[in-house]
């Protein structure tokens, strides 16, 4: 008993000299890189293995409040400038990510658990965004109309707002937050990003980019935190505009905290898409398009394609597509050929396990199992292998 103790012990004291040795997430304010004085943290870890990579803060209020002065102070001269200014900014930020793509991509890897390739498309995906933020001249035109009526002529200007905020969701941790804040500084706005607390690496890297391309201090500031966070962002008089991409419990939540406060605010919340094949769609087109939309990135996009519903002879095909999925190769994201990483946490695989028990109890058949699935040299991380249920029951109901 004398010896499981000290064991016990020397274990706990590894995990708090492991959890002190792991790095922080600094904040971006003012174009510096700064250290939270925060005493709460949110652990990242590596979803192929668990390993504990960093810390990420949850910034205190005086953190927060000082991004929006910052931000404030920078929109006050970057209003102002031209918008052939801005282009230049785009142009130059557009070859820096170009640049460090793999930098960006091989962080994705490693923080969310994506694919090699799956992580490349995120940072392009991001890329194309900043490639239209450098037609910004164009974008910025308004309107007139001459001779509305009797001497009168009608002109539209585009104006900045002033800051703005984003607040963004773990599995595209590159794609969304460059949906968001080059577009908002192109239209001449200063800008407060919040990325998802468990996939800060990328978005610490843009920030770094975005500096080297010669951004002025304060045009864009990284808060980090959750709940607390995001009601600042929501509730704050001098944020005028807030942009959300995640879930629907999420979304709902912060478009009516925002626009009770009188923001304009946008939320692309939670989807899933539906297939229905019929007899005469292409077989083998139909097989591996649904194959690659249910299970790539793990099934953690709103793209992923969670219900099929196969019509008449159609239903002949399912065996194929069994087929198919088992032949995805099922492994860590940064192993060359991987078709399917790890989901982002232990709750989030545990929670797919449960639903897939909910289908089985409700009397759909588990044609293909990869709930137990164990990748070598991976034993630890968050894996789920293609699983596919058929004859599911679906309730019709009139709204």
């Amino acid at each position: 008993m004398a010896l499981l103790i000290n064991i016990i012990k020397c274990e706990a004291q590894f995990a708090r000299r492991t959890y002190a040795s792991a790095p922080t997430v600094k904040m971006y304010l003012d174009g510096q890189f700064v250290e939270s004085k925060a005493t709460e943290f949110t652990e990242v870890h590596d979803p192929a293995t668990n390993e504990l990579l960093c810390r990420t803060p949850k910034c205190t209020k005086e953190e927060m409040e000082q991004a929006v002065t910052n931000a404030k102070a920078a929109y006050e001269k970057w209003k102002n400038t031209s918008v052939l200014t801005r282009q230049t900014l785009m142009l130059k930020y557009q070859a820096l990510i170009r640049e460090n793509s793999k930098e960006i991509a091989e962080n994705m890897v490693k923080e969310n658990g994506k694919t090699m390739a799956d992580a490349e498309g995120d940072v392009l995906r991001g890329l194309q965004v900043v490639d239209a933020c450098t037609a910004i001249p164009s974008l910025q035109m308004g309107e007139s109309t001459p001779n509305i009526a009797t001497d009168m002529d009608i002109i539209s200007y585009k104006v900045p707002l002033g800051v703005t905020a984003s607040i963004c969701p773990f599995n595209f941790p590159a794609m969304i937050p460059l949906w968001s804040f080059p577009i908002s500084v192109s239209c001449g706005n200063a800008t407060i990003l919040k990325p998802s607390e468990r996939v800060p690496g990328a978005s610490m890297i843009l920030a770094r980019l975005f500096s080297e391309a010669g951004a002025p201090p304060g045009l864009l500031n990284i808060i980090h935190g959750q709940h607390a966070a995001v009601d600042f962002i929501c509730e704050h008089p001098d944020i005028k505009a807030v942009s959300f991409v995640g879930s629907d419990q999420a979304g709902k939540y912060i478009y009516k905290k925002s626009s009770a406060n009188g923001k304009r605010v946008q939320c692309n919340m939670g989807a899933k898409n539906h297939c229905v094949v019929l007899p005469d769609a292409n077989k083998n087109k139909t097989i591996s398009q649904i194959v690659g939309a249910a299970f790539g990135a793990a099934g953690q996009r709103c793209m992923a394609l969670s219900v099929a519903i196969f019509v008449g002879k159609s239903r002949d095909w399912i065996p194929e597509l069994v087929a198919a999925a088992k032949k995805l190769n099922v492994n860590a994201g940064s192993v060359p050929g991987t078709d399917l990483g790890p989901v982002i946490s232990p709750q989030s695989k545990q929670r797919i396990c449960e639903l897939v028990e909910s289908g089985v109890k409700e009397g759909a058949d588990l044609v293909l199992d990869g709930r137990g699935i164990v990748v070598s040299g991976f034993e630890k991380g968050n894996f789920v292998g293609p699983t596919v249920l058929t004859n599911v029951q679906v309730s019709l109901f009139a709204v």
